[in-house]
């Protein structure tokens, strides 16, 4: 070999094209990754995004500061972080500011940012922008050395490796990418289900994936729309990857004089261009087809979106709305893909993964946090430390100062005298005279103490691991209270999905539910039939004064509603409600629907189907101030988990019954004071869901409605009072009248009387149960209190001591079993046989209205 050859070969070392390419390329790879396409499991975000964020606090444009140019902001961004075109840089800001495609926007837009019809932003000169209010959850604590610090592209300045947010805003804002060999799809979710999920599991690590979708139910897009079928969301939600299937919004109108129908669309699928959408419709008319379609207009505006699409005479709309979803993007599939970068890596995560990593992130930020505010805090205490020494030898500092030739010369002394640090000593040359008034004396001391106390608390924090928790859950409501809301998003059951409806049995069950609140259900065929005269079997135990005040036979197919106070409204199949021992009470109906805890239930109502092509049965909700709202019961046949929203409530009102109404039926309402007003159903016009009602009876000073009765037969109505008096009068008293007026007297309300505390439509067959405020509680036939007239003051139910108040009553069915308390076993059915006097309702008669 040449000396030639044996140079170059020094200079130019042969390496293999296979491993270079290689090496190369998985560089690039890791550097799209990791650096550009994929966001952080802990922030949510990319780096375009935080870079633009981190800009914009720098230039401190935050929500409650004037709007600056996007071109000022745009600038910044690929000037000092990102070096790359104003162009795309531009459209991350534009995308962060546009509310249909963040669920939560993270920067408030100013000027034309598009829309959803595709229309392109004004250039970056021409608009504004600032940060949003939930900007500040994510940049919060960023100067407390809670994250680490990275150079930028050219090592002049420093930027955040990630934001210290305390949303979590991965899974509320989703994220989509394409990396190299691999691609990110998170849909947007609501704040509330995450922020619930992240409590519950800070409660619970140990939470199921399982349960956690009973908190989130699914995604949340910020267009709303319909996710059809559960079972795309169960299998992304467990490993990771799956698809749903999204449906616009739709109902249906009458159009001229009703003689035709109109599809009416207010919301699209996420992600779907409004306008193209529009013009596919017009197209496949226009190629006819689709035939059964006159007209489309967009008739969207400011206040929302709206396109009508008018169909021929006769035409059916669900059968138009069906072709509509398979030929055009009313209907579209949405791939979802939960992969992030965790730990500098890619990985696909389930969704039990993701709250975890977010805890882990808010465990870090908190401890670096609190070790940042200890540092600071103890090294204000120590200076405040010098200076209490100084106050403490006040006139030989001053004497020592001024002996002194020099600053460095008094500095020096001062150390050395009273064993000072450096810090101590200038401080002490550097503090004003105006500090040496008393009052800035004590200012002194207060603080040293408030800063000792402070320093207790921030140790005590680092040292205990349940304090932390505590903070990070504390937190979570905090932004669940400031920024939660309701779900956008509808999720409806998929046609052809396979629900756990398909695999009950139908089975007749008896449901019975206790005077304090508990449920359970049991097979009909438990309460075997016997001949006339039979000793019955126990139904519930006698449990502190407990027994059951309804009972209903349904099947465990049929759908309860539960109302509360607070107008909300729970579904519950019956197969869902818990099954208990023949004698247990069952469970609490507060866990099982999750109530609040000023939330309490107000009504019960058993749903057999949803499916009324008359449109007559109706659900009546009454509140204490004397509203009255009817509304169909089809708007109820769509359930939430978490409930929907049945009556707008005031301030300071509530509902206090929910019945369901048949169209011809009439209403009897029974106030404190003693009035009633009876009328017929007729008078009220049915409304919304989400409607607050009318008058339906004109309340006095201090009075409130105490109870609502629908009368289904000729039999007699009880009123009683709280001093332990009352009186039964026949319907035929109460004379029919309208709506709104002041109503009747029922019974006399008078000092031997009191105020009254319940009515309800009784006949001899039936027992009345009394119930004081001591626990003290009477049961009684109700064929001995004979019927007497309306304007009476009543006689006495029970016997009360002074300061005692009667404060519940309940009818239950007749007791007919013997007062021998023994039980004994059939041997034939091995079924015991109860011979006590326990309550044991049996018959229909007892179901509520």
């Amino acid at each position: 070999m040449s000396a030639d050859t044996e140079k170059s070969s020094e200079q130019f070392p042969t390496i293999s094209i296979e491993k270079e390419l290689q090496k190369s390329y998985l560089e690039y790879a890791m550097s799209v990754i990791v650096g550009r396409a994929l966001p952080d499991v802990r922030d949510g975000l990319k780096p375009v995004h935080r870079r633009a964020l981190f800009a914009m606090r720098e230039l401190g444009v935050h929500f409650n500061r004037p709007y600056v140019k996007s071109a000022r902001i745009v600038g910044d961004v690929i000037g000092k972080y990102h070096p790359h075109g104003d162009t795309a840089a531009y459209d991350t800001i534009v995308r962060m500011a546009q509310d249909f495609s963040l669920r939560y926007p993270l920067v408030d837009g100013q000027g034309n940012f598009g829309s959803m019809d595709g229309d392109s932003p004004a250039a970056m000169r021409y608009t504004e922008a600032r940060m949003t209010r939930i900007d500040r959850e994510i940049v919060n604590d960023l100067d407390k050395e809670t994250v680490d610090w990275i150079p930028n592209y050219d090592n002049s300045l420093n930027e955040p490796a990630v934001m210290p947010s305390k949303i979590p805003n991965l899974l509320i804002n989703g994220s989509s990418g394409i990396a190299v060999g691999m691609a990110t799809n998170i849909p947007p979710h609501n704040l509330t289900e995450v922020l619930d999920a992240l409590i519950t599991m800070v409660d619970d690590p140990n939470i199921t994936v399982h349960e956690i979708m009973s908190i989130i139910t699914g995604p949340d897009f910020p267009t709303g729309g319909q996710i059809c079928g559960r079972a795309g969301i169960r299998e992304a939600y467990e490993t990771g990857k799956g698809v749903i299937v999204i449906r616009a919004l739709t109902h249906i109108e009458k159009i001229k004089e009703g003689k035709r129908e109109a599809i009416i669309i207010t919301e699209v699928p996420y992600q779907v261009n409004k306008a193209s959408l529009v013009e596919k419709i017009a197209e496949l008319v226009k190629d006819k087809k689709i035939n059964s379609i006159s007209e489309v207009r967009d008739e969207s505006d400011r206040h929302g979106l709206r396109v009508v699409i008018e169909l021929k005479k006769d035409e059916i709309a669900d059968i138009v709305i069906n072709q509509l979803n398979s030929m055009t993007q009313m209907q579209k599939s949405f791939g979802i893909i939960l992969l992030a970068i965790v730990n500098n890596k890619p990985e696909i995560l389930n969704i039990k993964q993701i709250l975890e990593h977010f805890i882990v992130h808010r465990k870090v930020i908190i401890y670096r946090r609190t070790a940042f505010e200890l540092r600071k805090a103890e090294e204000k205490a120590h200076i405040l430390e010098g200076l209490k020494i100084a106050l403490d030898n006040l006139d030989d500092v001053v004497a020592l100062i001024r002996a002194s030739n020099s600053p460095q010369e008094a500095k020096d002394e001062l150390i050395r005298r009273y064993d000072l640090s450096e810090i101590q000593a200038q401080t002490i040359l550097d503090m004003r005279l105006q500090r040496l008034t008393g009052l800035e004396r004590e200012k002194i001391v207060r603080d040293y103490e408030e800063i000792m106390e402070e320093i207790k608390n921030l140790k005590a924090i680092l040292a205990d691991p349940q304090l932390v928790m505590q903070i990070i859950k504390d937190e979570f409501n905090e932004l669940k209270e400031q920024y939660g809301d309701d779900r956008r998003t509808e999720i409806i059951d998929a046609t052809d999905e396979i629900l756990p409806e398909d695999m009950i049995a139908p089975e007749d069950m008896a449901v019975t539910i206790t005077h304090s609140g508990y449920i359970k259900r049991n097979p009909v065929s438990l309460y075997r039939s016997q001949n006339r005269g039979g000793k019955g079997v126990t139904a519930v135990k006698n449990i502190e004064e407990d027994f059951v005040s309804d009972l209903y036979v349904a099947s465990t197919l049929d759908t309860f509603l539960f109302f509360t106070n607070q107008g909300k409204v729970f579904w519950r199949k019956v197969y869902m409600l818990p099954s208990a021992g023949r004698t247990a009470r069952g469970k609490a109906i507060v866990n099982l629907l999750n109530l609040a805890e000023d939330e309490k239930l107000a009504a019960i109502l058993p749903i057999v189907s949803f499916d009324d092509e008359s449109n007559e049965k109706t659900i009546l909700m009454v509140t204490k101030s004397g509203r009255i709202k009817k509304t169909s019961l089809q708007e109820f046949s769509r359930p939430l988990r978490k409930g929907k929203r049945a009556l707008t409530i005031n301030e300071g009102d509530e509902i206090i019954a929910a019945h369901l109404l048949n169209g011809d039926d009439t209403i009897l309402l029974v106030t404190r004071k003693g009035m009633c007003i009876h009328f017929a159903e007729s008078d009220i016009r049915t409304m919304g869901r989400t409607a607050a009602g009318v008058m339906g009876i004109r309340l006095g000073a201090d009075d409130i409605v105490v109870s609502a009765i629908v009368i289904n037969s000729n039999n007699s109505v009880l009123i009683a009072t709280e001093n332990g008096f009352g009186k039964r009068s026949p319907i035929e008293e109460y004379r029919l009248q309208k709506r709104g007026g002041k109503g009747v007297r029922g019974i006399k309300r008078s000092e031997r009387n009191g105020d009254v505390i319940a009515a309800k439509q009784v006949d001899d067959e039936e027992e009345v149960i009394l119930i004081a405020d001591s626990g003290k509680m009477i049961r009684m036939d109700l064929s001995t209190i004979r019927v007497i007239g309306r304007s009476t003051q009543g006689v006495k139910l029970i016997n009360l001591d002074e300061n005692e108040r009667v404060v519940s009553m309940d009818s239950v069915a007749k007791d007919t079993s013997s007062d021998d308390d023994e039980e004994i076993v059939d041997d034939e059915n091995n079924v015991e046989i109860s011979e006590s006097d326990d309550t044991e309702p049996g018959t229909d008669e007892e179901q509520s209205e």
